[in-house]
């Protein structure tokens, strides 16, 4: 048989010869290619080794790429893949002579004795694949760059999205057998069965919440919800605080809304037990002076990492994430909140579809790190038209601008504080001042329930119920357990027990 002519095919784009401005050859691997052309139509299993890894544009040679094709062809439609069908799928679609012809295909099945080798092979190839895209991408960044009329924000917003996208192509996990997962199982039932806390994950010193929980778990993706001014920012630092100082575990906190110096000072108020309002006006008392110069040392190596870069991209969080990992040993991730992120300047028919994205994003990054992220989210105003306690309790479809959040979320937690919405009392009587809800609404692998707590609106901070009553750890206040002062002079001293200590007509909170 003559061996037919190879022409340029009409449906490839050929790639330059040369990778621009350097005068080389792109990253190719073309006896490889041939190989694991030729192994895939000696092995009936062998495609299902190396589809995952390849598609038709990772080979570099236009004419492997319509080969490559059509054997994912016959492979997709469960039909033979040897030398034969593969010619006559390649006739069928009009590209045998582009493809080199009957020959050439035949050739390439003696390339190899067996496809022993395929799936390494085939990796080699992938990474040649992403090293052309990554010179083709430089190249067309840097030619935009020179372009004066370019914006260079809107420039750097797509950028960040075509190499997250790029990047994004060689996260993949192998399939592994069972037997080291049920070994690494076993060790953390063990890990927790000898813990006397009953934590198996990341503590977060909420002593209803973490029984409800047993601590964030590695690889979780925890979404803390609530209306604007519930505390959503107050409770993520009151329990970084907790993390961070009570159980020595690394805390990195991304805050898109607030810069780093209010985001401290709410922690100086938090630890230091003094007013926010004489931090930022500086008009303290001395004994308000003696506690901050006492208390604020507690956080000077306190392993909390702060990034307030605002308008935060997927892609950026990834970075900056795995190094705070690498570099820091951080144990979990804060971000302060989620709708305020951005998709690295992908595009979106919709805000709810890059809601969606962030989120997917999100969890996928907690997968990587193995290490529990929680993400704070608004809620949409359908709580605010409901009536009565129960009424005004989040619910899951209260979740704003995507149902993807919800998906997403291992862990779904909502903030209530009945004293916001004038509710003072339960339906038995109990007072509900300064009482906060950690309605968890989703847990996809334990109990769901409610964990009440105390809410100190004066410090914005919230606590154990029974921290609340005998005082933080932090703060050290003047005794006078040996001043003489007369019954009189203490009763005086003492509040009515019918008065309301914190009470608010409604509070004014920021957050």
């Amino acid at each position: 048989m003559e061996k037919q002519k190879r022409k340029p095919s009409v449906k490839v784009v050929e790639k330059a010869v040369v990778a621009p401005d350097m005068g080389k050859l792109p990253p190719q691997a073309r006896e490889l290619e041939e190989a694991v052309l030729g192994a895939l139509m000696l092995e009936k299993d062998a495609y299902s080794v190396i589809s995952e890894i390849l598609k038709p544009e990772s080979f570099y040679d236009p004419s492997h790429q319509l080969i490559f094709d059509a054997i994912q062809g016959l492979a997709m439609q469960q039909k033979p893949v040897d030398v034969l069908t593969v010619v006559e799928e390649l006739k069928r679609r009009g590209e045998l002579e582009t493809a080199g012809g009957a020959v050439y295909v035949a050739e390439l099945s003696e390339k190899v004795a067996s496809a022993a080798h395929i799936e390494y092979h085939s990796r080699i190839i992938a990474q040649k694949y992403l090293a052309r895209e990554l010179i083709s991408f430089s190249s067309e960044v840097s030619q935009q760059a020179f372009d004066e009329t370019v914006d260079v924000d809107d420039l750097m917003q797509e950028t960040e999205g075509r190499l997250f996208e790029i990047s994004q192509r060689n996260v993949k996990k192998d399939v592994i057998q069972i037997n080291p997962v049920i070994k690494e199982a076993m060790q953390n039932i063990q890990l927790a069965a000898n813990r006397k806390d009953g934590m198996s994950g990341l503590p977060t010193g909420f002593k209803e919440l973490d029984k409800l929980t047993s601590g964030w778990q590695n690889s979780d993706l925890v979404i803390i919800a609530a209306r604007p001014a519930m505390g959503k920012t107050a409770f993520v630092l009151s329990m970084a605080k907790n993390m961070a100082l009570d159980y020595k575990q690394p805390v990195g906190i991304f805050s898109l809304e607030m810069s780093n110096v209010q985001l401290v000072n709410r922690l100086i108020v938090n630890v230091c037990q003094i007013k926010g309002e004489s931090i930022k006006s500086g008009r303290l008392s001395d004994d308000e002076w003696e506690r901050l110069d006492k208390n604020h040392k507690f956080l000077y190596n306190a392993p909390v990492y702060i990034d307030d870069t605002p308008s935060l991209s997927v892609f950026e969080l990834r970075t900056k994430a795995r190094r705070l990992v690498r570099e820091h040993g951080v144990r979990t991730l804060i971000i302060d909140y989620l709708q305020l992120m951005n998709a690295s300047g992908m595009s979106f028919g919709s805000r709810e579809q890059e809601v969606s994205m962030i989120s997917r994003s999100l969890k996928g990054l907690a997968k990587e790190l193995n290490i529990p992220i929680i993400a704070l989210s608004q809620l949409n105003r359908g709580v605010e038209s409901r009536q009565g306690n129960e009424g005004k309790r989040p619910q899951l479809a209260d979740l704003r601008e995507s149902g993807a959040i919800e998906q997403d979320a291992d862990i779904v937690c909502f903030i209530h504080r009945p004293e916001y919405y004038r509710i003072t009392e339960d339906e038995r009587g109990n007072s509900l001042v300064g009482i906060a809800e950690i309605i968890v609404a989703k847990h996809r692998n334990g109990p769901t329930g409610i964990a009440s707590m105390r809410f100190d609106n004066e410090y914005a901070r919230f606590q154990n119920l029974d921290d609340y009553a005998v005082g933080r750890n932090y703060v050290e206040r003047p005794s006078r357990m040996n001043k003489q002062v007369s019954n009189d002079e203490v009763a005086g001293n003492l509040t009515s027990p019918t008065s309301d200590f914190n009470a608010h007509s409604r509070d004014p909170l920021p957050f």
